[in-house]
């Protein structure tokens, strides 16, 4: 039997914190029958299930547990070689995964990044939607380079600084009732037909959630990929949506819909940048920390 590969440490650690063979497989870029070989290798050539098949995806088995603290230090180190040793070739090279909340990956990294990636060409990033709450406890259990999250559910144990304000809003057309309103508390709309986002997405989850405290369930009337297809949607009248203040005033600007602030806490936010340890970060990792704390609004 062959001995197992980075491939398999990869893959490994992907199932280990998907909790599913298809999403790690998608991830990792393999087809679902390669990485399912792979995985079924990988217990061969160690002698140990790593993972119990449950009816909806597997968990790890405590052989597990213990390989993927192993694998993650592995992945570090190649990562950590790779990097210094593409300094010597030109330039800082690799590859850096950025867990980010909905906002952060759609409004403000993109635009972020252009200017690092442009002066590294040798680095590529990878950004992966998370919830805050997720990318804080994955970031914290030693996996994931560099996470954006709402600040407020930043824990103990975690470098971080402030990135930027981020509040949300409630948009709604301009002929709504809602229109000439300055502010309002989020329950005073829950029961309203809303706008969302696509099923998956950490914002729509969040608003869910804090719909359901109020006893409430969000009547959504449509959801899309997009801030911008909700906007649309919302300047038609199809209904009410909440959004980061950020992508309400970029479509303000070319769409007949009105911003009004919301006064409960939760939507009065920050994002912040994290790490385990900054020291600790591979080379590319490290400088791309130090390029998003220089461009930070605070």
């Amino acid at each position: 039997m062959r001995p197992f590969d980075l491939v398999d440490l990869n893959l490994f650690v992907a199932v280990a914190e998907t909790g599913n063979i298809t999403r790690a497989a998608t991830r990792t870029g393999l087809a679902l029958a390669s990485a399912s070989a792979r995985i079924k290798r990988l217990e061969g050539a160690l002698g140990v299930a790593l993972f119990a098949r449950q009816r909806i995806g597997v968990s790890l088995t405590p052989a597990g547990e213990k390989l993927l603290d192993h694998a993650r230090l592995v992945l570090h180190q190649v990562a950590e070689m790779r990097s210094e040793a593409g300094s010597y070739a030109g330039g800082v090279s690799g590859h850096i995964v950025v867990l980010a909340n909905t906002t952060a990956a759609s409004e403000h990294l993109p635009r972020l990044l252009a200017p690092f990636l442009a002066s590294h060409p040798a680095l590529s990033i990878e950004v992966v939607e998370r919830k805050s709450a997720d990318i804080v406890q994955t970031l914290a259990s030693g996996s994931g380079d560099i996470g954006v999250a709402v600040e407020s559910t930043m824990g103990e144990g975690l470098d971080h600084f402030t990135f930027c304000d981020d509040p949300l809003v409630l948009i709604a057309a301009r002929t709504s009732d809602l229109a000439h309103r300055r502010h309002l508390r989020f329950a005073e709309i829950a029961d309203r037909p809303f706008v969302g986002l696509s099923e998956g997405s950490a914002l729509q989850d969040h608003l869910a959630a804090h719909a359901a405290r109020l006893g409430q369930r969000l009547n959504l009337r449509a959801r899309i990929k997009t801030f911008d297809a909700i906007g649309r949607l919302v300047e038609a009248g199809v209904g009410v949506a909440i959004v980061p203040e950020v992508a309400a005033r970029r479509c303000a600007r070319v769409m007949k819909i009105k911003a009004v602030r919301l006064t409960d806490p939760w939507a009065r936010r920050r994002l912040a940048v994290a790490v385990r340890a900054h020291h600790a970060l591979p080379r590319a990792a490290r400088e791309l920390v130090d390029h998003l704390k220089k461009v930070a609004r605070v």
